[in-house]
């Protein structure tokens, strides 16, 4: 597995993380009357998930011509 293949799926795996913590936090709030802390978690689950498909994107427009090899 090359480092590019690598950074990617890590990425990817980082991006469904953060997006699954965003879920979590609202659900957290919806369900348990939780305070600003679970909104202000939620939305710095997406804003990170946001974040790191922009850097995704960016990474491949960067090394698009080296191979997944």
């Amino acid at each position: 597995m090359s480092l590019k293949t690598f950074h990617v799926v890590f990425i990817t795996l980082s991006t469904l993380l953060a997006v699954g913590f965003g879920f979590s936090s609202y659900h957290d709030y919806q369900m348990h009357g939780g305070g600003t802390l679970s909104v202000s978690l939620a939305v710095a689950g997406f804003v990170a998930a946001l974040g790191l498909v922009t850097y995704g994107v960016w990474f491949l427009k960067k090394l698009k011509d080296v191979s997944f090899r």
